[in-house]
């Protein structure tokens, strides 16, 4: 061996070896582990300004883009230290046990970033209480392992709002555990469930025809807040 080009060559191995732990490392942070999503925001809010019951599928009421209503959340978000992101229509289809039939709301996602637990927690507040809500849903994403995650958010396409209202109906376990759920303009159902109803949400969009494979799920901890 040359002793004049050993050390050299030693130095690459090593500076390789190094690049190579810094990048697993930095794959590490940046991807969930098998199973679980990474997540696009800190926490989401799912809310309406509507106050009425609708059980008709083909009411107006429906049509509504709640553009203002999504400025003023936004707005909402902005004065309570937090970081308005992203909002997007949604249409509900929640099962009512009062009522004994599938009820319906147009509603918003905003996505939240800059926010901790007691932050989301307030600014639902004020939100259901500016809007005569009797609940906002939060969901704030966390590691699948965190002593807080007692939640899934699961989002797969391939959905309508018909497909969701004819599934519950026709589904006693659904309707009683998952209570409903939302839909995106574009067909990707969006679920919100404990984290022991899993299998149940699995099998769930499998009645709704919807591919499992295609499906992304995030841990995190769930709050309505009223």
């Amino acid at each position: 061996m040359n002793h004049t080009t050993a050390p050299h060559g030693l130095r690459v191995l090593t500076t390789a070896l190094a690049a190579l732990t810094l990048a697993i490392a930095g794959a590490q942070s940046t991807y969930a582990s098998p199973g679980e999503q990474s997540c696009p925001t800190t926490a989401e809010l799912f809310a309406t300004d509507n106050t009425a019951v609708i059980t008709d599928p083909d009411d107006p009421r429906l049509d509504t883009r709640l553009t203002r209503f999504g400025h003023e959340v936004r707005a909402i978000i902005r004065a309570h230290g937090a970081r308005p992101g992203a909002s997007e229509l949604l249409d509900g289809v929640f099962w009512s046990t009062d009522l004994k039939q599938a009820t319906f709301e147009r509603s918003r996602e905003f996505d939240v970033n800059r926010v901790g637990r007691d932050g989301l927690h307030h600014i639902a507040g004020v939100i259901a209480k500016e809007y005569g809500q009797e609940a906002v849903l939060t969901f704030r994403c966390l590691p699948r392992t965190s002593p807080e995650t007692d939640a899934v958010e699961i989002e797969v396409p391939g959905v309508t709002p018909g497909d969701l209202r004819a599934a519950l109906l026709a589904d006693a376990e659904a309707r009683e555990k998952l209570g409903g759920g939302s839909v995106t303009l574009d067909g990707r159902l969006i679920l919100i469930a404990p984290v022991a109803d899993l299998p149940l949400a699995k099998r769930f969009t499998a009645v709704l025809g919807a591919d499992w494979n295609e499906a992304q799920v995030r841990y995190g901890d769930r709050e309505f807040v009223s």
